[in-house]
């Protein structure tokens, strides 16, 4: 057995927590066996880490395509290309990401939810990212609020609309955005959530009231917090106030320092330590050295990795994940919570576990992320664990 020690783990609070080093068992097939928290860091023999973190690879809940590729629009031709990009997505730290389906037609729907079927079927590559089900941002969204969706595909929502858009594809579907304050809402969310899929409250004009009925109701997260939704007011507070009231909603984040200002984001952060997570929101330009692109209908221009239609609505990243890991940790000078929030908390609010150790044992070890925080020039650093 090799033994790794003085190693910390991930976390969401700026507590004592993050002071705690633990120590890693990995046997010779390079399975973690154990995780041990120690309390004399120097007193232990094995590997020295001095310090380094080591996580979960990053999992994705809002990725809109890359290399080219939009998961709204697929064809069967466009496996080979999925494949790669699933490959470069591991390479940039992401074990798995929801292929995000925005507003269209239901032909292009149901078409790119059967590619994504067979993607996922064929998806075995031990290092390549994995196909979660999808996520379908839409069609259910506030007019008000639609940014970059196209309107003529906005619907309301019903029983008989869902059933058309995703029958025969339930458990292809891992998480659906919507507006709960729509007449509708109420009834398809209650489906939704019968076929255990997660739901997500954006593009929205929903007020204190609705977002507190939502939340009652099984809407258990945040799409791209402030991005297409109503603002904090004190007269009236909004979904981020409720949210933050109810205590138990995850909330998605954009750390590109556009869709969000980097000081809300630290307000975000002391409001939602754990329950704050990083999305890319990254459009099929990512992975590219194109300057734009037609994406839904539309041409996208990106300028130092944000992306905006021609009127300059704000459309999304060409970022990955985990350069907005980097960012959230320049912003609030919290590293344990930065990588928290593109780790571990995606994988909580898609409840496929509670604790990071559940997400480490088990697991190969270059599997996993090993972060390290350069003084020198002030930035975090990832590499695959080895």
């Amino acid at each position: 057995m090799r033994q790794i020690k003085n190693i910390r783990l991930p976390h969401p609070f700026n507590t004592q927590c993050n002071d705690f080093f633990w120590t890693i068992c990995v046997d010779h097939s390079n399975i973690i066996r154990s995780i041990k928290r120690i309390e004399n860091h120097l007193a232990l023999d094995g590997e020295d880490w001095s310090g380094d973190w080591l996580s979960p690879m990053g999992v994705d809940l809002q990725i809109n395509g890359g290399l080219g590729v939009a998961f709204s629009d697929l064809h069967f031709e466009q496996l080979p290309s999925i494949y790669a990009l699933l490959d470069k997505l591991w390479l940039d730290g992401v074990e798995a990401i929801c292929p995000t389906i925005v507003t269209s037609n239901i032909c292009s729907l149901r078409k790119s939810l059967e590619v994504i079927r067979v993607a996922r079927k064929n998806n075995n590559q031990k290092q390549s990212c994995k196909l979660l089900g999808s996520h379908l941002e839409g069609p259910f969204l506030s007019k008000k609020h639609k940014g970059a969706h196209e309107l003529q595909y906005i619907s309301n929502p019903s029983i008989s609309e869902i059933t058309k858009r995703i029958q025969g594809f339930e458990d292809e579907i891992s998480l659906v955005t919507l507006a709960p304050e729509l007449k509708g809402a109420a009834e398809v969310i209650a489906f939704l959530r019968k076929n255990q899929i997660v739901v997500s409250l954006g593009h929205s004009s929903a007020s204190n009231e609705e977002c507190k009925a939502a939340f009652n109701s099984g809407v258990s997260m945040i799409t791209h917090a402030f991005n297409a939704m109503n603002g904090i007011h004190h007269r009236d507070p909004g979904p981020i106030v409720e949210a933050m009231v109810n205590g138990n909603i995850s909330v998605g984040l954009i750390a590109d320092g556009t869709h969000i200002h980097p000081h809300i984001v630290i307000m975000l952060q002391k409001m939602f330590s754990k329950q704050l997570f990083l999305v890319s929101d990254a459009l099929p330009l990512y992975g590219t050295n194109s300057s734009k692109c037609l994406w839904n209908n539309e041409v996208i221009n990106v300028n130092n990795g944000v992306c905006f239609l021609d009127d300059g609505t704000l459309a999304g990243t060409s970022l990955s994940l985990l350069e907005g890991c980097k960012n959230l940790a320049k912003w609030t000078e919290n590293i344990s919570f930065s990588i928290w929030t593109a780790t571990v908390a995606p994988r909580i609010a898609i409840n496929t576990g509670k604790k990071i150790e559940e997400f480490l044992l088990g697991k190969p070890l270059h599997h996993l992320l090993r972060w390290s925080f350069q003084k020198d020039t002030s930035s975090l650093c990832w590499k695959h664990a080895k």
